[in-house]
Protein backbone atom coordinates (compact mmCIF):
# COMPACT_ATOMS: atom_id res chain seq x y z
CA UNK A 1 0.00 0.00 0.00
CA UNK A 2 1.36 3.39 -0.94
CA UNK A 3 2.30 5.68 1.91
CA UNK A 4 0.11 8.77 2.01
CA UNK A 5 1.72 12.05 3.12
CA UNK A 6 -0.49 14.65 4.77
CA UNK A 7 0.86 18.20 4.65
CA UNK A 8 0.46 20.31 7.78
CA UNK A 9 -1.31 23.65 7.23
CA UNK A 10 -1.72 26.70 9.48
CA UNK A 11 -5.37 25.66 9.93
CA UNK A 12 -4.55 22.13 11.12
CA UNK A 13 -1.78 23.49 13.36
CA UNK A 14 -4.23 25.97 14.89
CA UNK A 15 -6.74 23.22 15.61
CA UNK A 16 -3.98 21.22 17.24
CA UNK A 17 -3.06 24.27 19.33
CA UNK A 18 -6.40 24.30 21.11
CA UNK A 19 -5.75 23.84 24.81
CA UNK A 20 -7.51 20.87 26.40
CA UNK A 21 -10.18 21.87 28.94
CA UNK A 22 -11.78 19.45 31.38
CA UNK A 23 -15.50 19.63 32.20
CA UNK A 24 -16.24 22.68 30.02
CA UNK A 25 -20.05 22.73 30.10
CA UNK A 26 -20.57 25.75 27.84
CA UNK A 27 -18.00 26.74 25.23
CA UNK A 28 -17.15 30.19 23.90
CA UNK A 29 -20.15 30.63 21.60
CA UNK A 30 -22.70 28.58 23.55
CA UNK A 31 -25.67 30.40 25.09
CA UNK A 32 -26.47 29.09 28.60
CA UNK A 33 -30.05 29.30 29.90
CA UNK A 34 -30.93 32.52 31.72
CA UNK A 35 -30.77 31.18 35.29
CA UNK A 36 -27.46 29.40 34.76
CA UNK A 37 -26.04 32.47 33.02
CA UNK A 38 -27.02 34.77 35.90
CA UNK A 39 -25.52 32.40 38.50
CA UNK A 40 -22.25 32.14 36.56
CA UNK A 41 -22.16 35.93 36.12
CA UNK A 42 -22.69 36.51 39.85
CA UNK A 43 -19.71 34.28 40.67
CA UNK A 44 -17.53 36.42 38.39
CA UNK A 45 -18.87 39.62 39.99
CA UNK A 46 -18.10 38.28 43.49
CA UNK A 47 -14.55 37.47 42.39
CA UNK A 48 -13.83 40.96 41.03
CA UNK A 49 -16.10 43.42 42.87
CA UNK A 50 -13.64 44.34 45.63
CA UNK A 51 -10.77 44.49 43.13
CA UNK A 52 -12.68 47.06 41.08
CA UNK A 53 -13.60 49.41 43.94
CA UNK A 54 -10.40 49.20 46.02
CA UNK A 55 -8.10 51.36 43.80
CA UNK A 56 -10.56 54.30 43.64
CA UNK A 57 -11.15 54.07 47.40
CA UNK A 58 -7.40 54.20 48.12
CA UNK A 59 -6.86 57.05 45.67
CA UNK A 60 -9.81 59.02 47.07
CA UNK A 61 -8.47 58.57 50.60
CA UNK A 62 -4.98 59.73 49.58
CA UNK A 63 -6.38 62.85 47.87
CA UNK A 64 -8.88 63.53 50.70
CA UNK A 65 -11.84 63.68 48.33
CA UNK A 66 -15.19 64.64 49.81
CA UNK A 67 -17.85 61.89 50.19
CA UNK A 68 -19.75 62.94 47.04
CA UNK A 69 -16.69 62.83 44.77
CA UNK A 70 -15.46 59.61 46.34
CA UNK A 71 -18.79 57.90 45.78
CA UNK A 72 -18.96 59.21 42.21
CA UNK A 73 -15.48 57.94 41.30
CA UNK A 74 -16.27 54.51 42.78
CA UNK A 75 -19.59 54.42 40.90
CA UNK A 76 -17.87 55.25 37.62
CA UNK A 77 -15.29 52.51 38.24
CA UNK A 78 -18.10 49.95 38.44
CA UNK A 79 -20.04 51.43 35.51
CA UNK A 80 -17.03 51.61 33.17
CA UNK A 81 -15.90 48.10 34.17
CA UNK A 82 -19.30 46.94 32.94
CA UNK A 83 -18.98 48.85 29.67
CA UNK A 84 -15.43 47.59 29.17
CA UNK A 85 -16.37 43.97 29.85
CA UNK A 86 -19.16 44.21 27.26
CA UNK A 87 -16.73 45.56 24.66
CA UNK A 88 -14.25 42.74 25.31
CA UNK A 89 -16.87 39.97 25.18
CA UNK A 90 -18.94 41.41 22.31
CA UNK A 91 -15.97 42.46 20.13
CA UNK A 92 -16.92 45.64 18.28
CA UNK A 93 -15.09 45.61 14.96
CA UNK A 94 -11.39 45.08 15.75
CA UNK A 95 -11.90 46.16 19.39
CA UNK A 96 -12.19 43.37 21.93
CA UNK A 97 -11.05 39.77 22.23
CA UNK A 98 -14.44 38.10 21.79
CA UNK A 99 -13.58 35.97 24.85
CA UNK A 100 -15.08 35.90 28.35
CA UNK A 101 -12.49 38.47 29.36
CA UNK A 102 -13.48 40.61 32.35
CA UNK A 103 -12.21 44.18 32.77
CA UNK A 104 -11.71 46.08 36.00
CA UNK A 105 -9.74 48.92 37.58
CA UNK A 106 -6.01 48.22 37.48
CA UNK A 107 -3.94 48.09 40.68
CA UNK A 108 -0.72 48.64 38.70
CA UNK A 109 -1.30 52.38 38.30
CA UNK A 110 -2.09 52.98 41.98
CA UNK A 111 1.32 54.28 43.13
CA UNK A 112 2.01 56.74 40.25
CA UNK A 113 -1.61 57.99 40.36
CA UNK A 114 -1.38 58.69 44.08
CA UNK A 115 2.08 60.26 43.64
CA UNK A 116 0.89 62.59 40.85
CA UNK A 117 -2.28 63.55 42.71
CA UNK A 118 -0.71 64.17 46.11
CA UNK A 119 2.01 66.28 44.44
CA UNK A 120 -0.69 68.59 43.07
CA UNK A 121 -2.36 68.86 46.50
CA UNK A 122 1.01 69.45 48.22
CA UNK A 123 1.70 72.30 45.78
CA UNK A 124 -1.53 74.02 46.82
CA UNK A 125 -3.91 72.51 44.30
CA UNK A 126 -7.37 71.19 45.06
CA UNK A 127 -8.30 67.50 45.02
CA UNK A 128 -10.40 68.26 41.93
CA UNK A 129 -7.35 69.68 40.10
CA UNK A 130 -5.41 66.58 41.14
CA UNK A 131 -8.10 64.43 39.51
CA UNK A 132 -7.85 66.60 36.40
CA UNK A 133 -4.13 65.78 36.09
CA UNK A 134 -4.66 62.08 36.87
CA UNK A 135 -7.36 61.64 34.24
CA UNK A 136 -5.29 63.58 31.72
CA UNK A 137 -2.31 61.28 32.27
CA UNK A 138 -4.54 58.20 32.01
CA UNK A 139 -6.31 59.50 28.90
CA UNK A 140 -3.18 60.21 26.87
CA UNK A 141 -1.43 57.12 28.21
CA UNK A 142 -4.18 54.89 26.83
CA UNK A 143 -2.99 55.72 23.31
CA UNK A 144 0.26 53.92 24.11
CA UNK A 145 -1.59 50.63 24.57
CA UNK A 146 -3.77 51.28 21.53
CA UNK A 147 -0.65 51.77 19.35
CA UNK A 148 1.19 48.83 20.92
CA UNK A 149 -1.74 46.53 20.10
CA UNK A 150 -0.72 46.83 16.45
CA UNK A 151 2.92 45.89 17.15
CA UNK A 152 2.69 43.14 19.75
CA UNK A 153 5.52 41.08 18.24
CA UNK A 154 7.90 44.02 18.78
CA UNK A 155 6.73 44.66 22.36
CA UNK A 156 7.49 41.08 23.34
CA UNK A 157 11.08 41.56 22.15
CA UNK A 158 11.51 44.68 24.29
CA UNK A 159 9.73 43.47 27.42
CA UNK A 160 10.78 39.91 28.18
CA UNK A 161 9.29 37.67 30.93
CA UNK A 162 12.36 38.52 33.02
CA UNK A 163 11.52 42.23 32.87
CA UNK A 164 7.77 41.70 33.26
CA UNK A 165 8.15 39.41 36.29
CA UNK A 166 10.55 41.85 37.94
CA UNK A 167 8.26 44.85 37.44
CA UNK A 168 5.17 42.94 38.66
CA UNK A 169 7.14 42.08 41.82
CA UNK A 170 8.10 45.74 42.26
CA UNK A 171 4.44 46.79 41.82
CA UNK A 172 3.30 44.39 44.53
CA UNK A 173 6.12 45.22 46.93
CA UNK A 174 5.60 48.98 46.63
CA UNK A 175 1.84 48.57 47.17
CA UNK A 176 2.40 46.63 50.40
CA UNK A 177 3.41 49.90 52.08
CA UNK A 178 -0.05 51.29 51.23
CA UNK A 179 -1.72 48.15 52.59
CA UNK A 180 0.20 48.28 55.87
CA UNK A 181 -0.65 51.96 56.38
CA UNK A 182 -4.33 51.12 55.85
CA UNK A 183 -4.11 48.27 58.39
CA UNK A 184 -2.86 50.75 60.97
CA UNK A 185 -5.78 53.10 60.32
CA UNK A 186 -4.58 55.12 57.33
CA UNK A 187 -3.03 58.56 56.95
CA UNK A 188 -5.70 60.17 59.15
CA UNK A 189 -4.78 57.83 62.02
CA UNK A 190 -1.10 58.75 61.59
CA UNK A 191 -2.05 62.38 62.13
CA UNK A 192 -4.43 61.97 65.06
CA UNK A 193 -2.22 59.56 67.02
CA UNK A 194 -4.39 56.42 66.69
CA UNK A 195 -2.22 54.74 64.06
CA UNK A 196 -1.49 51.11 64.93
CA UNK A 197 -3.97 51.10 67.80
CA UNK A 198 -5.16 47.75 69.14
CA UNK A 199 -8.59 48.45 67.65
CA UNK A 200 -7.26 49.10 64.14
CA UNK A 201 -4.82 46.18 64.16
CA UNK A 202 -7.44 43.87 65.68
CA UNK A 203 -10.08 44.63 63.03
CA UNK A 204 -7.54 44.40 60.18
CA UNK A 205 -6.26 41.06 61.48
CA UNK A 206 -9.81 39.71 61.76
CA UNK A 207 -10.47 40.57 58.11
CA UNK A 208 -7.16 39.05 57.02
CA UNK A 209 -7.71 35.80 58.97
CA UNK A 210 -11.27 35.47 57.65
CA UNK A 211 -10.03 35.72 54.06
CA UNK A 212 -7.22 33.23 54.69
CA UNK A 213 -9.52 30.66 56.33
CA UNK A 214 -12.11 30.91 53.54
CA UNK A 215 -9.39 30.68 50.88
CA UNK A 216 -8.38 27.22 52.07
CA UNK A 217 -12.01 26.02 52.08
CA UNK A 218 -12.91 23.09 49.84
CA UNK A 219 -16.03 24.93 48.65
CA UNK A 220 -15.34 26.99 45.47
CA UNK A 221 -18.04 29.57 46.24
CA UNK A 222 -16.50 30.37 49.64
CA UNK A 223 -13.06 30.78 48.06
CA UNK A 224 -14.39 33.14 45.39
CA UNK A 225 -16.37 35.20 47.89
CA UNK A 226 -13.67 35.18 50.59
CA UNK A 227 -12.69 38.85 50.20
CA UNK A 228 -16.31 40.03 50.13
CA UNK A 229 -17.15 37.97 53.24
CA UNK A 230 -13.98 39.17 54.99
CA UNK A 231 -14.97 42.79 54.34
CA UNK A 232 -18.52 42.19 55.58
CA UNK A 233 -17.24 40.59 58.80
CA UNK A 234 -14.81 43.45 59.38
CA UNK A 235 -17.47 46.03 58.51
CA UNK A 236 -19.90 44.53 61.02
CA UNK A 237 -17.34 44.44 63.83
CA UNK A 238 -16.13 47.97 63.03
CA UNK A 239 -19.75 49.22 63.15
CA UNK A 240 -20.21 47.73 66.63
CA UNK A 241 -16.97 49.40 67.74
CA UNK A 242 -18.15 52.79 66.47
CA UNK A 243 -15.57 53.00 63.68
CA UNK A 244 -18.11 53.57 60.85
CA UNK A 245 -19.53 56.99 60.02
CA UNK A 246 -22.78 56.92 58.02
CA UNK A 247 -23.44 60.66 58.20
CA UNK A 248 -22.41 61.38 54.61
CA UNK A 249 -24.74 58.85 52.98
CA UNK A 250 -27.83 61.02 53.26
CA UNK A 251 -26.33 63.71 51.00
CA UNK A 252 -25.62 61.37 48.06
CA UNK A 253 -27.69 61.72 44.86
CA UNK A 254 -30.04 58.88 43.92
CA UNK A 255 -28.41 58.19 40.55
CA UNK A 256 -24.87 58.87 39.27
CA UNK A 257 -25.04 59.97 35.64
CA UNK A 258 -21.83 59.41 33.65
CA UNK A 259 -20.56 62.91 32.78
CA UNK A 260 -17.57 63.09 30.38
CA UNK A 261 -14.62 65.16 31.62
CA UNK A 262 -16.44 66.13 34.83
CA UNK A 263 -13.10 67.14 36.42
CA UNK A 264 -11.39 68.28 33.20
CA UNK A 265 -8.01 67.14 31.82
CA UNK A 266 -4.51 68.47 32.41
CA UNK A 267 -1.05 67.11 31.66
CA UNK A 268 2.51 67.01 33.00
CA UNK A 269 5.19 65.13 31.09
CA UNK A 270 7.42 64.34 34.07
CA UNK A 271 4.47 62.72 35.86
CA UNK A 272 3.60 60.95 32.61
CA UNK A 273 6.80 58.86 32.36
CA UNK A 274 5.72 56.18 34.90
CA UNK A 275 2.44 55.84 32.99
CA UNK A 276 4.31 55.10 29.74
CA UNK A 277 6.11 52.24 31.43
CA UNK A 278 2.98 50.91 33.11
CA UNK A 279 0.88 50.90 29.94
CA UNK A 280 3.63 48.81 28.30
CA UNK A 281 3.69 46.42 31.25
CA UNK A 282 -0.12 46.25 31.31
CA UNK A 283 0.00 45.24 27.64
CA UNK A 284 2.33 42.34 28.40
CA UNK A 285 0.29 41.25 31.44
CA UNK A 286 -2.92 41.34 29.41
CA UNK A 287 -1.35 39.13 26.75
CA UNK A 288 -0.82 36.53 29.48
CA UNK A 289 -4.36 36.97 30.85
CA UNK A 290 -5.94 36.69 27.41
CA UNK A 291 -3.85 33.63 26.58
CA UNK A 292 -4.98 31.99 29.82
CA UNK A 293 -8.63 32.88 29.06
CA UNK A 294 -8.30 31.35 25.61
CA UNK A 295 -6.74 28.22 27.09
CA UNK A 296 -9.36 27.62 29.81
CA UNK A 297 -12.10 28.29 27.23
CA UNK A 298 -10.79 25.54 24.94
CA UNK A 299 -9.77 28.01 22.24
CA UNK A 300 -6.51 28.25 20.22
CA UNK A 301 -3.38 29.48 22.00
CA UNK A 302 -1.39 29.98 18.80
CA UNK A 303 -2.08 30.77 15.17
CA UNK A 304 -4.08 33.40 13.29
CA UNK A 305 -7.29 33.26 15.35
CA UNK A 306 -5.34 33.47 18.58
CA UNK A 307 -3.27 36.45 17.35
CA UNK A 308 -6.39 38.32 16.18
CA UNK A 309 -8.00 37.81 19.59
CA UNK A 310 -4.88 38.96 21.44
CA UNK A 311 -4.55 42.06 19.27
CA UNK A 312 -8.26 42.82 19.67
CA UNK A 313 -8.06 42.26 23.42
CA UNK A 314 -5.09 44.63 23.87
CA UNK A 315 -6.77 47.21 21.62
CA UNK A 316 -9.87 46.79 23.79
CA UNK A 317 -7.72 47.31 26.91
CA UNK A 318 -6.43 50.60 25.52
CA UNK A 319 -9.81 51.85 24.27
CA UNK A 320 -11.45 50.91 27.57
CA UNK A 321 -8.78 52.81 29.53
CA UNK A 322 -9.44 55.79 27.25
CA UNK A 323 -13.18 55.56 27.98
CA UNK A 324 -12.42 55.21 31.70
CA UNK A 325 -10.44 58.47 31.75
CA UNK A 326 -13.15 60.14 29.68
CA UNK A 327 -15.75 59.17 32.32
CA UNK A 328 -13.66 60.07 35.38
CA UNK A 329 -12.14 56.81 36.51
CA UNK A 330 -8.86 54.93 36.28
CA UNK A 331 -7.23 52.59 33.72
CA UNK A 332 -8.99 49.29 33.04
CA UNK A 333 -7.29 45.98 32.41
CA UNK A 334 -8.12 42.29 32.17
CA UNK A 335 -8.64 40.47 35.48
CA UNK A 336 -6.79 37.16 35.71
CA UNK A 337 -8.85 35.77 38.63
CA UNK A 338 -11.81 35.26 36.32
CA UNK A 339 -9.93 32.50 34.52
CA UNK A 340 -10.19 30.55 37.77
CA UNK A 341 -13.95 31.12 37.80
CA UNK A 342 -14.22 29.72 34.25
CA UNK A 343 -12.34 26.62 35.38
CA UNK A 344 -14.49 26.17 38.48
CA UNK A 345 -17.86 26.72 36.77
CA UNK A 346 -17.03 25.06 33.44
CA UNK A 347 -18.66 28.02 31.68
CA UNK A 348 -16.49 29.74 29.07
CA UNK A 349 -19.31 31.38 27.11
CA UNK A 350 -18.61 34.97 26.12
CA UNK A 351 -22.34 35.68 26.52
CA UNK A 352 -21.82 35.50 30.29
CA UNK A 353 -19.81 38.71 29.82
CA UNK A 354 -23.03 40.50 28.79
CA UNK A 355 -24.66 39.60 32.11
CA UNK A 356 -21.55 40.61 34.09
CA UNK A 357 -21.45 43.92 32.21
CA UNK A 358 -25.12 44.62 32.95
CA UNK A 359 -24.70 43.87 36.69
CA UNK A 360 -21.61 46.07 37.05
CA UNK A 361 -23.10 48.96 35.06
CA UNK A 362 -26.34 48.77 37.09
CA UNK A 363 -24.44 48.89 40.40
CA UNK A 364 -22.38 51.81 39.11
CA UNK A 365 -25.44 53.97 38.46
CA UNK A 366 -26.34 54.10 42.16
CA UNK A 367 -24.00 56.23 44.34
CA UNK A 368 -25.23 54.52 47.50
CA UNK A 369 -23.15 51.46 46.49
CA UNK A 370 -19.98 53.53 46.40
CA UNK A 371 -21.11 55.49 49.45
CA UNK A 372 -21.44 52.37 51.59
CA UNK A 373 -17.98 51.16 50.62
CA UNK A 374 -16.61 54.66 51.16
CA UNK A 375 -17.55 54.32 54.84
CA UNK A 376 -15.28 51.27 55.16
CA UNK A 377 -12.72 52.02 57.88
CA UNK A 378 -9.15 51.99 56.59
CA UNK A 379 -8.29 49.11 58.92
CA UNK A 380 -10.98 46.93 57.29
CA UNK A 381 -9.79 47.84 53.81
CA UNK A 382 -6.16 47.23 54.80
CA UNK A 383 -6.93 43.73 56.06
CA UNK A 384 -8.14 42.77 52.59
CA UNK A 385 -5.72 44.73 50.42
CA UNK A 386 -2.59 43.44 52.15
CA UNK A 387 -3.30 39.93 50.88
CA UNK A 388 -4.20 41.24 47.42
CA UNK A 389 -0.95 43.15 47.17
CA UNK A 390 0.99 40.14 48.40
CA UNK A 391 -0.68 38.10 45.65
CA UNK A 392 0.68 40.54 43.07
CA UNK A 393 4.21 39.80 44.33
CA UNK A 394 3.52 36.07 44.03
CA UNK A 395 2.28 36.62 40.46
CA UNK A 396 5.60 38.28 39.64
CA UNK A 397 7.52 35.41 41.23
CA UNK A 398 5.44 32.99 39.17
CA UNK A 399 6.47 34.79 35.97
CA UNK A 400 10.12 34.75 37.04
CA UNK A 401 9.90 31.02 37.77
CA UNK A 402 9.56 30.43 34.02
CA UNK A 403 12.90 32.19 33.43
CA UNK A 404 16.31 30.59 33.94
CA UNK A 405 17.84 32.72 36.70
CA UNK A 406 21.50 32.71 35.68
CA UNK A 407 24.04 35.33 36.76
CA UNK A 408 22.76 37.90 34.25
CA UNK A 409 19.13 37.45 35.31
CA UNK A 410 19.97 37.62 39.01
CA UNK A 411 21.84 40.90 38.51
CA UNK A 412 18.86 42.38 36.65
CA UNK A 413 16.25 41.20 39.17
CA UNK A 414 18.31 42.05 42.27
CA UNK A 415 19.32 45.53 41.10
CA UNK A 416 15.83 46.41 39.88
CA UNK A 417 14.12 45.30 43.10
CA UNK A 418 16.69 47.17 45.18
CA UNK A 419 16.20 50.39 43.20
CA UNK A 420 12.39 50.16 43.24
CA UNK A 421 12.13 49.42 46.96
CA UNK A 422 14.91 51.85 47.86
CA UNK A 423 13.08 54.78 46.26
CA UNK A 424 9.76 53.63 47.76
CA UNK A 425 10.99 53.55 51.35
CA UNK A 426 13.52 56.42 51.10
CA UNK A 427 11.95 58.83 48.58
CA UNK A 428 14.06 61.77 49.79
CA UNK A 429 17.11 60.29 48.03
CA UNK A 430 15.99 61.94 44.76
CA UNK A 431 15.22 65.36 46.27
CA UNK A 432 18.54 66.91 45.16
CA UNK A 433 18.20 65.76 41.53
CA UNK A 434 16.91 68.04 38.73
CA UNK A 435 13.11 68.28 38.87
CA UNK A 436 12.46 66.35 35.64
CA UNK A 437 14.63 63.41 36.76
CA UNK A 438 13.24 63.56 40.30
CA UNK A 439 9.66 63.30 39.04
CA UNK A 440 10.54 60.26 36.94
CA UNK A 441 12.51 58.39 39.61
CA UNK A 442 10.34 59.30 42.61
CA UNK A 443 8.10 56.34 41.79
CA UNK A 444 9.47 52.97 42.88
CA UNK A 445 7.77 51.35 39.90
CA UNK A 446 9.50 53.73 37.49
CA UNK A 447 12.89 53.39 39.17
CA UNK A 448 12.72 49.61 39.33
CA UNK A 449 11.07 49.18 35.94
CA UNK A 450 13.46 51.43 34.04
CA UNK A 451 16.39 49.68 35.73
CA UNK A 452 15.07 46.29 34.59
CA UNK A 453 14.51 47.43 31.00
CA UNK A 454 17.90 49.16 30.68
CA UNK A 455 19.87 46.29 32.20
CA UNK A 456 18.02 43.73 30.07
CA UNK A 457 18.88 45.79 27.00
CA UNK A 458 22.52 46.56 27.88
CA UNK A 459 23.82 43.39 29.56
CA UNK A 460 24.99 40.78 27.03
CA UNK A 461 23.25 37.39 26.78
CA UNK A 462 24.97 34.05 26.93
CA UNK A 463 25.14 32.48 23.48
CA UNK A 464 22.53 29.84 24.41
CA UNK A 465 20.06 32.50 25.60
CA UNK A 466 20.63 34.50 22.41
CA UNK A 467 19.67 31.53 20.23
CA UNK A 468 16.51 30.90 22.30
CA UNK A 469 15.58 34.59 22.07
CA UNK A 470 15.96 34.46 18.29
CA UNK A 471 13.78 31.35 18.05
CA UNK A 472 11.03 33.04 20.11
CA UNK A 473 11.30 36.14 17.94
CA UNK A 474 10.90 34.09 14.75
CA UNK A 475 7.85 32.33 16.20
CA UNK A 476 6.25 35.67 17.05
CA UNK A 477 6.87 37.01 13.54
CA UNK A 478 5.34 33.89 11.95
CA UNK A 479 2.22 34.24 14.11
CA UNK A 480 2.03 37.93 13.14
CA UNK A 481 2.20 37.03 9.44
CA UNK A 482 -0.55 34.44 9.90
CA UNK A 483 -2.78 37.06 11.51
Amino acid sequence: MAKVSVQSTPQTEERNAVAPVNRLIYGLNDKPPFIEAVLAAMQHVLAIFVGIITPPLLIANALKLNPTDTSYVVSMSLFISGVSTFIQARKIGPIGSGLLSIQGTSFSFLVPIISAGTAVVAAGGTPESALSLIFGLCFFGAFIEIILSRFLHLVRKIISPLVTGTIVCVIGLTLIKTGIISMGGGVAAQRNGTFGSLQNIGVATLVLLTIIVLNVSKKPMLRMASVVIGLLVGYAVASVLGMVNFSGLGNLPLIALPIPFRYGLSFDFAAFVPFILLYIITTVESIGDLTATSAVSGEPIKGATYMRRIKGGILGDGVNSLIAALFNTFPNTTFSQNNGVIQITGVGSRYIGYYIAAILAFLGLFPIVGGIFQTLPQAVLGGSTIIMFGSIVVAGINILSSVELDRRAMVIVGTSLAMGLGVTYTPEIVDALPLAIKNVLSSGISAGGLTAILLNWLLPYDRKEEVTEQDDSNADELAELEA
